[in-house]
């Protein structure tokens, strides 16, 4: 079988982590993958949607299509799968909004593919309305690339760890009052963010790492707590939870907001603890920071529920799949 992968950008992260990585085993599967980028202007799209013919199938990440881009990969496509692990129907920065600029190319996309598949519930319930044949893929992530015999030097520190973007570091920014206090309560707490833009705290230390896929396990691994707010929104609750399972990898011990698929990947009180309100997270940390048993424990339990979406798992799901949107027939969307 040949698979062609479409998206708007190879080398964003996203895709790598959430694409790419399954490539390999989508191939020892049977399944040859060309990747390509999404060209600008009609011409050049119409012209790589006609290679379509060549294919068994097109997979479509996260794009929403224009009605002539719809049109043209519907006319020369065999079997279409629609991909995506975000509310792409909404506005990030204005979630609250309804948006016919995302919302519309969204439709499209979910109407004109044979298969959608999504990371959780929430955009299930989204792409449902508009195709009956959806199916939820959690993402997964290599397990392996989380060395736990990369231990930290004992330099008495106690590490909080954020990683992620900086279209994401707001959500972070919003948690320095409870940074704050704890900095004021204790002189050997570091936040350490993992992104490619930082702020500034007054009571605490803040380490700065660039996010690189090379060494971002690695500071990860020399971490103690790991951190995952979220605001409670349209737009979050698509989210899929990569970090967290980076964390759970990593062997740390994870307080969250219970939005997206955080609820799924923390055992509350468990592996981690989910909490909402700023008293609660500045509780919840500082349990932790106290208690380096109970960091041990949930970190080990963390890690042990990480192992259950390693790649070669989800990797074998997203082929099995693939192969039945391909290989059978399958009722459109439209």
């Amino acid at each position: 079988m040949k698979l062609l992968i479409v998206t708007n950008n190879p080398n964003r992260a996203s895709f790598k982590q959430r694409i790419e990585v399954y490539i390999d085993i989508l191939q020892a599967n049977g399944i040859a993958c060309e990747v390509v980028k999404l060209p600008s202007g009609s011409h050049l799209r119409r012209k790589l949607f006609k290679r379509a013919k060549e294919f068994d199938g097109v997979f479509l990440h996260k794009k929403g299509l224009n009605l002539i881009d719809g049109f043209w990969l519907r006319k020369y496509s065999k079997k279409i799968i629609y991909n995506f692990d975000d509310a792409v129907m909404y506005s990030a920065k204005k979630p609250d909004r309804n948006s016919r600029s995302h919302f519309i190319p969204f439709r499209r996309s979910v109407k004109l593919a044979d298969m959608v598949i999504v990371g959780n519930s929430y955009l299930a319930e989204h792409a449902q309305r508009f195709n009956s044949n959806v199916k939820i893929l959690s993402i997964g992530l290599k397990v392996s690339d989380y060395n736990l015999d990369c231990l930290p030097k004992d330099d008495g520190k106690i590490r909080l760890v954020w990683i992620g973007s900086k279209s994401t570091l707001n959500y972070l920014a919003e948690m320095k009052p409870a940074f704050e206090e704890i900095g004021v309560r204790f002189d050997n707490v570091i936040l350490r963010i993992i992104c490619n833009e930082f702020f500034e705290l007054e009571n605490m230390p803040v380490e700065k790492q660039l996010w690189s896929k090379d060494t971002r396990s690695i500071g990860l691994v020399t971490s103690d707590i790991g951190l995952a707010p979220l605001p409670n929104d349209r737009f979050t609750k698509g989210k899929c939870s990569f970090k967290v399972l980076e964390y759970a990898s990593a062997g740390l011990p994870v307080v969250a907001s219970p939005i997206g698929t955080n609820s799924d990947h923390i055992l509350d009180n468990d592996t981690g603890f989910l909490v909402i309100e700023m008293q609660d997270w500045i509780d919840r940390i500082t349990q932790l920071i106290e208690d380096g048993q109970l960091r041990k424990k949930m970190g080990q339990k963390g890690r042990a529920h990480a192992e259950k979406f390693d790649v070669s798992m989800i990797g074998k799901q997203l082929a099995e799949l693939i192969t039945q949107c391909l290989q059978k027939p399958v009722l459109s969307g439209q």
